[in-house]
Formats: C-alpha cells, structure tokens, sequence
C-alpha cells in the first residue's frame, strides 16, 4: 500500500493499516468525511463506515457503532462532535484499534485522556 500523507503526518499509524473505521460517515459527497472515506478507499484501505442511520456507504455496509462490526479494526477515524469522541475512543479501545483520528478542530481532552489511560 502506498504511504498515506493524511497518516504520515499525523503520526497515527504505520503504512500496515488496512482497515479504517470511519465513525460518522455521511452519505454527502460533500462532507469531509465521504472524502476522506473516499480518498483511502481510493488507495486500497478497507473502509467500515459507522453510521447508524444509513444501511450502506461507498458501497460498504453500515454499522451502527464500532461493537457492530466484527473484525480488525487498525484506524478509527472520528467524524463526530467533540462531546461524542470520548466514547467512540472507549469502543476503540474495546475493540483493539491500534489508533485513532480526530477530524480536524475537533478537541477533546477527555477523549485523549481516555486514549492514553
């Protein structure tokens, strides 16, 4: 897999990640997300949108949390508002995710607490 810069940057994880849980996927072309889902999609990544009110996205099956889906996890991507990361980040934890990425400005000290603890 090619190296990915959204990842490099960020120090997130290793050029080994393959499956990237997108928490709050929208269906809009338009939104941040999509693109993003898109883009690593694009590159080869296994994308799992979470989304509990839609069925599928980039043709990828929906899961209403992180706990629905069963298999590897390495990314879990936060496309939610600040106050909704501390428990998307617990599930990650739970679910074995060897890293997680905030959308750009969002914020949450207790999210990062929880990531670390």
């Amino acid at each position: 897999m090619p190296p990915n810069t959204l990842f490099a940057s960020s120090n997130l994880a290793t050029s080994t990640a393959a499956a990237v849980a997108i928490a709050g996927l929208s269906s809009d072309s338009q939104k941040a997300s999509f693109f993003v889902a898109n883009y690593l999609k694009g590159f080869g990544y296994r994308i799992i949108p979470v989304n509990p009110s839609a069925k599928e996205i980039l043709g990828e099956r929906c899961y209403p949390d992180l706990a629905g889906f069963h298999g590897p996890v390495d990314v879990v991507d936060i496309f939610r508002p600040a106050a909704e990361c501390p428990a998307i980040v617990s599930h990650a934890i739970r679910i074995g995710a060897k890293a997680v990425w905030m959308q750009f400005r969002i914020v949450s000290l207790e999210a990062a607490r929880v990531g670390r603890s």
